[in-house]
């Protein structure tokens, strides 16, 4: 089995780049920002730093296709980089400092594309998490000062800690009611949002989350990191991996549940 450390590497040497452009205009009072045709924000950095991160992925990788949030995809092959350049865009012409680029590997194989490397950088928060198949996942400012993630031995939910991004989705699904029945049962809920309760899946400190909607580019990574730090992430019809168009994440143990109450009146 490849082992990836190489793609790794270079995601990380991506993320570098990527983590420069955006804090350069994070809170810039000149910042421009768009609205897309599906009605949300897109701002400069989100460009610059996928028109970035394809420019070195060209040279580095010119047998490998892109996928990207803003520019779509570009090439084909057995390897595709998933590139979300901004993911908290809302929070980042905010002002608010929970957002990350994330970038992903994903290789063919069976049941399609499977992430093989994930790298989620949040320069804001100071923080960083990455995962290559087979080696598990870590959290630090770099490759050689890390620590390994993971995930809770939580098996209650009366004990569990769990995370969402907001409402509004599950109520435009028809999920709402048992979204709050699930909110009723665990131990805490808090609406983190975006990358961010993935990580903290990864980490332990949170024992599961759940979001209604989400593209290919918002879930590649996170997927990879939360598994190989022992977890589970399906989409809400329990399919593994991040081809849903949505996600559950959790320790494992929880993720039947999980699954249940959102699933319960659908």
């Amino acid at each position: 089995m490849p082992d990836y450390l190489d793609d790794l590497r270079l995601a990380h040497v991506l993320a570098d780049a990527a983590d420069a452009a955006t804090t350069d205009r994070f809170k810039a009072l000149d910042l421009k920002v768009e609205t897309k045709p599906d009605m949300t924000p897109v701002s400069e950095a989100d460009k610059a730093a996928e028109e970035l991160i394809r420019g070195q992925l060209q040279r580095a990788r010119p047998r490998d296709a892109i996928l990207g949030e803003e520019y779509g995809v570009e090439g084909t092959g057995p390897r595709r980089w998933v590139i979300d350049p901004i993911d908290g865009t809302k929070n980042y012409v905010r002002g608010v400092p929970v957002w990350a680029t994330l970038i992903s590997l994903m290789e063919a194989g069976e049941g399609g594309f499977q992430p093989v490397v994930g790298v989620v950088s949040a320069p804001a928060l100071g923080r960083r998490w990455w995962a290559a198949k087979g080696h598990g996942a870590f959290t630090g400012r770099s490759l050689t000062k890390a620590s390994r993630l993971n995930v809770s031995r939580v098996n209650k939910l009366a004990d569990a800690s769990f995370a969402y991004s907001s409402l509004s989705g599950w109520e435009a699904q028809g999920r709402l009611d048992g979204f709050l029945d699930l909110t009723r049962e665990v131990w805490r809920t808090r609406a983190y949002g975006d990358f961010w309760p993935y990580m903290m899946v990864a980490e332990g400190a949170v024992d599961m989350c759940a979001e209604p909607e989400l593209s290919l580019w918002d879930m590649a990574a996170p997927s990879i990191i939360v598994t190989e730090a022992g977890g589970t992430f399906t989409g809400l019809d329990a399919r593994p991996g991040p081809h849903s168009g949505d996600a559950a994440a959790s320790n494992g143990l929880l993720h039947d549940e999980l699954l249940g109450y959102l699933n319960q009146r659908y």
